[in-house]
């Protein structure tokens, strides 16, 4: 594959890969490490890799990879991000060509309480996309080149899978970084969930039990959107007729080892089945499904998302009767 047809494989990656030349200049980045850096591809050309990537041990690291010929792996180390900060990444550096290939991995800041979804699926997510990318692209090859029909139709369901689990893993790799925290008033989200639910095909019957005096959390509303659609799909997928929404307030609730003196609580209360036994203890571990076409991330993801705003999301299950509860601080939380 010559250097154009490369970099036209590589642009659409969410890996972060960028070339430098031998004298340890930028001579191309792809988009998604551009946008990590808060720069465009076409003005990181050139520039020296120590403007873009400023801890001191990078450079040291780069010219043994370069005067060596051997991959080099740097773990946790800071990467300069958009607005100022910084986020751990870790780094492979293969000598090519004269120069040298970066892989840059941006990791999720490591959280107290955090799920094993960062740690292992993340990582796992990192390594799958380009081997997926070089599968999708191998398949339409064979679909473009094959003759037999029965061939063509197994080389697109090759090509499905593989956008399937892209999709899962961008899923994962999507939810990198720290909340981006503000005032959120949780009826309105919840308002939201309503009109998306009653534009369904068949809707479910909504009933609300509001307490209008609580005040506003602070949280990222997008990110709690997606724990109450998360919550929401569910019950529905499994079997439930009627949603019931409730906010309360909670008094001197335990968070792992921390105390919330006042939380909201919001339930999702469904009339389905309930949780099967078999699940209760492992329920919002990764890849945990009740469904044959489950992925298992939407819980894990809710909780970790509870978590992240120094909340927790817990349920409560029996036939016809299940609620999730999700507490979030509504005051700093005291140890």
């Amino acid at each position: 594959m010559d250097t154009a047809s490369w970099r036209a494989w590589a642009e659409p990656m969410s890996t972060g890969l960028a070339l430098v030349d031998a004298g340890l200049r930028v001579v191309w980045i792809n988009p998604a490490l551009a946008e990590w850096l808060d720069t465009g591809p076409r003005s990181a050309a050139g520039q020296p890799l120590g403007l873009l990537l400023h801890e001191p041990d990078w450079l040291g690291q780069a010219e043994r990879a370069l005067s060596e010929q051997r991959a080099v792996q740097l773990r946790g180390v800071a990467l300069p991000a958009a607005r100022g900060r910084e986020w751990p990444a870790d780094v492979a550096l293969q000598p090519v060509d004269g120069g040298l290939l970066l892989e840059v991995h941006v990791l999720a800041p490591a959280s107290p309480g955090a799920s094993p979804l960062s740690a292992t699926l993340r990582g796992f997510a990192h390594e799958v996309k380009n081997p997926l990318a070089g599968l999708r692209g191998a398949a339409q090859l064979l679909q473009r080149r094959v003759a037999d029909e029965d061939l063509k139709a197994l080389a697109g369901l090759v090509i499905a899978e593989a956008d399937r689990l892209a999709s899962l893993a961008n899923r994962l790799l999507h939810h990198d970084g720290a909340p981006r925290l503000g005032p959120v008033n949780i009826h309105e989200q919840l308002e939201w969930l309503t009109d998306l639910l009653q534009a369904e095909p068949e809707p479910p019957l909504l009933r609300h039990d509001y307490d209008p005096s609580l005040p506003d959390v602070k949280g990222d509303a997008e990110r709690l959107q997606q724990i109450l659609l998360n919550l929401a799909r569910n019950a529905i997928e499994a079997g439930a007729r009627t949603l019931v929404l409730r906010t309360r307030v909670e008094h001197g609730l335990r968070v792992g080892e921390r105390m919330l003196r006042t939380a909201l609580r919001v339930d999702v209360a469904d009339d389905g089945p309930g949780v099967p036994a078999s699940l209760r203890d492992t329920l919002f571990e990764p890849l945990v499904s009740g469904r044959a076409d489950g992925t298992g991330l939407g819980l894990a993801l809710a909780r970790e998302i509870a978590r992240e705003h120094g909340g927790e999301l817990r349920y409560a299950s029996r036939p016809g009767e299940t609620v999730f509860s999700l507490y979030l601080p509504l005051e700093r939380t005291h140890d």
